[in-house]
């Protein structure tokens, strides 16, 4: 499915379907984190999640430092009350960082994670796809594995 979802990051960008409205909301509440800043959020302590499917993983590579989280169970792993959460997830005022492919679905997954009383639960720009475009760009390191933990 990469590149088949129009983008949608202002009021001008939508074309009018009730996914295009309702990620257009869940965005207002979400600060989202540009490609080129993640490296510097995950050393400040946040969380970033790689929520992509095991296929996507396999075909483009692991994002370091990341935890991965299935979506199936996202919200069951980050929600700091329930008994199923990880370790990691424990503090509601740690920034969480979602990360999907393209940056559609962690958009609507960060919306629901703050619903669940998560505040500073977002997402990365342009996901996983954007962050490896960057990285090749820079040729460079953005994540230790430490820094995401």
């Amino acid at each position: 499915m990469r590149g088949l979802c129009p983008p949608t990051d202002g009021a001008d960008d939508t074309d009018g379907s009730a996914i295009d409205r309702l990620l257009h909301e869940c965005r207002t509440t979400l600060d989202r984190v540009d490609p080129a800043d993640l490296a510097t959020v995950a050393s400040a302590g946040a969380l970033v999640v790689d929520m992509r499917p095991l296929e996507q993983r396999n075909r483009d590579g692991d994002l370091p430092g990341a935890v991965v989280v299935g979506r199936n169970v996202l919200e069951w792993r980050l929600d700091p009350s329930c008994p199923y959460r990880l370790a990691s997830a424990d503090d509601v005022d740690r920034r969480i960082v979602l990360v999907c492919d393209e940056g559609y679905s962690s958009s609507l997954a960060a919306h629901t994670l703050q619903r669940l009383g998560l505040p500073h639960a977002t997402d990365l720009v342009g996901g996983y796809q954007a962050w490896l475009a960057m990285s090749r760009a820079r040729q460079e390191p953005l994540l230790d594995a430490a820094d995401a933990r």
